[in-house]
């Protein structure tokens, strides 16, 4: 049973190549003291990778190094070397020594050449410097001189006991051509103990170059195919990454810079995701792209444009014409444009060339319009996954990136290029409503992950002084815009005119008939004061005559001196005979 130390003390040691993205995939870098095989076409980067691999070593870990070289000379590998910026020329032979081996085939018909004393030299330089890696440029070259295979396998299998011997890195260069498993020199794969093939492919027009591990004993590996590119720093890979994604998210929302796309979106974008604004040909696209980045701007924050196939003088000018004005942006530094034109299938090159700007640039929006001028370029492999990675790379960077997806023709599928409305956290697709003679922009919302939106469909209408969405009209069982719209407003407006206006004369009428009345009303209220004050008067009038009437009475019965009838009289005794007296 193994012990942790026995474990430990058996795992593979590494030294690192410092080369971008290679270092992850082979989980280190290349194994220590053992040999490596590279191999690959012409202009495939085989040199290129040995001897960054050697600067890289000089530099970075301050191991001295000795490159061999077979087919070209010292000379002209530095002149071929230079365009790279690694100014090699300030390395001191101490530090990276260059031996020319180079052979002619009379020399080694002659038996002039020596395997054996090339290699004793070498040893001996080794030990001066204390050299820690070795570069064998070009083996096949020397191998094909030698024109007999038992020859081949014994020099072969002699340099590469030399390195074990030695105990140095050593990475051994191979050109190869069609198959590269039925190869004359193939003996050499199994004798290392890694191997890195190189692949320099044209596809329509545009060269690939791609970097696959197939054999690393000892050690995990990443077995994927990974394009490359060579850049003013040498040689890079484009590593896919791990495969788990960390990174982190916002729950802060950035305005779209239209007020009501923010609130069908409750907020707006999230800080930190990727949205996708497709579309036919002229539904503004590029419009709504440009409202985000000039809301960006007027909040301070350091925003970037990129564009394919149209200036940026052009996208300014036109984004003035609905009332984006970025030229101001422009001019304090605040907003970067940046407009290329696509280069072919191989779009690794642009992103690279992008990744740099957005680093020098640090914006925390971007827009890229339109993302989908690449998407005939994903079909191949290595394309899509470059515009995968350039994603990625700007999510961990909490980029909010805003990009736009042309689709061909003028239909209103919500559908776009393969693989960018996936990756999108907001998909915003604008189509045309042709409608009574006449072709409207309308807006809706496909998805956005992690938040509620609207289900409505919009209509867009720019116009001189900004852009506007307006709200949702439905009428006659259908969503309604433009001059449709227009006119349906304008006939409703006028049935409520009229509806109104015979309301108010009804109202009129009403009032005036409520007059009428009140005034009849008034003139029963007068006749019926005239007949209670004649009613009063004719009480009081029967009243005098009453009261007359019995003081009359009274008197008269005092002038005759007659009785008081009693007053108790029963209201139905008989009348009492009155007895008169005759006479005076």
């Amino acid at each position: 049973m193994f012990t942790d130390a026995h474990v430990a003390s058996t795992m593979l040691s590494k030294v690192l190549t410092g080369i971008r993205g290679f270092d992850e995939i082979t989980h280190g870098g290349l194994p220590a003291g053992r040999t490596t095989l590279v191999l690959g076409g012409p202009g495939c980067g085989k040199t290129v990778f040995a001897l960054q691999t050697l600067v890289n070593g000089v530099r970075d870990s301050s191991e001295s190094a000795i490159f061999v070289a077979f087919e070209e000379s010292a000379e002209r590998i530095l002149s071929n070397a230079a365009s790279f910026g690694w100014n090699l020329a300030t390395l001191t032979p101490s530090e990276l020594f260059f031996f020319d081996a180079r052979v002619t085939p009379e020399t080694v018909t002659a038996g002039e050449f020596d395997l054996i004393g090339m290699l004793a030299i070498l040893e001996v330089r080794a030990a001066e410097i204390g050299a820690r890696r070795i570069v064998f440029d070009g083996i096949d070259q020397l191998l094909s001189l030698l024109d007999d295979p038992a020859a081949e396998r014994r020099e072969a299998y002699r340099i590469h006991d030399w390195l074990l011997r030695t105990g140095l890195t050593g990475i051994i260069t191979q050109k190869v051509s069609g198959n590269e498993s039925d190869q004359r020199y193939g003996f050499l794969q199994f004798t290392a103990d890694c191997v890195v093939l190189l692949r320099h492919q044209v596809v329509d027009g545009s060269a690939f170059r791609n970097l696959r591990v197939t054999k690393y004993r000892g050690s995990g590996f990443s077995a994927d195919e990974f394009p490359i590119t060579l850049t003013h720093a040498g040689l890079q890979l484009t590593n896919r990454g791990p495969t788990e994604l960390r990174y982190d998210v916002s729950d802060e929302r950035v305005s779209t810079g239209l007020a009501r796309l923010d609130h069908m979106l409750k907020g707006g974008y999230y800080r930190g995701s990727n949205a996708l604004i497709s579309g036919a040909p002229g539904t503004a696209k590029s419009t709504l792209a440009g409202l985000f980045a000039a809301a960006a701007c007027a909040r301070g924050e350091r925003t970037m444009y990129v564009s394919f196939d149209e200036g940026a003088s052009q996208i300014v000018r036109n984004l003035r014409s609905v009332g984006i004005q970025l030229a101001p942006h422009v001019d304090s530094g605040l907003l970067k444009m940046f407009s290329t034109r696509t280069r072919g299938p191989n779009i690794e090159d642009q992103f690279g060339d992008l990744r740099a700007i957005v680093q020098q640039h640090n914006p925390t929006c971007l827009v890229i319009d339109p993302l989908s001028a690449l998407s005939s370029k994903l079909s191949h492999a290595a394309s899509a996954d470059a515009a995968q990675h350039f994603l990625d790379f700007l999510k961990v960077r909490a980029i909010t990136v805003v990009n736009t997806s042309l689709l061909d023709g003028l239909n209103t599928d919500e559908a776009t290029a393969t693989g960018i409305s996936t990756i999108a956290d907001t998909w915003i697709h604008m189509s045309y409503v042709v409608q009574d003679g006449e072709r409207n922009r309308a807006l809706t919302i496909v998805k956005s992950r992690g938040t509620g939106h609207s289900n409505q469909v919009r209509e867009l209408v720019l116009a001189d002084d900004g852009v506007t969405l307006t709200d949702v009209f439905v009428a006659q069982g259908k969503v309604l815009m433009g001059v449709a719209r227009w006119q349906w407003e304008n006939e409703s407006a006028a049935a409520r005119q009229s509806a109104d206006e015979a309301l108010e004369r009804r109202r009129l009428h009403l009032q005036l008939s409520q007059a009428e009345a009140n005034a009849r009303l008034e003139v029963i209220r007068s006749e019926m004061a005239a007949r209670s004050a004649e009613l009063a008067l004719l009480v009081r009038e029967e009243g005098s005559a009453t009261d007359l009437a019995a003081v009359d009475t009274a008197t008269l019965r005092t002038l005759r001196f007659a009785d008081e009838e009693p007053s108790d009289t029963p209201p139905d005794a008989p009348p009492k005979k009155s007895r008169l007296r005759r006479g005076a």
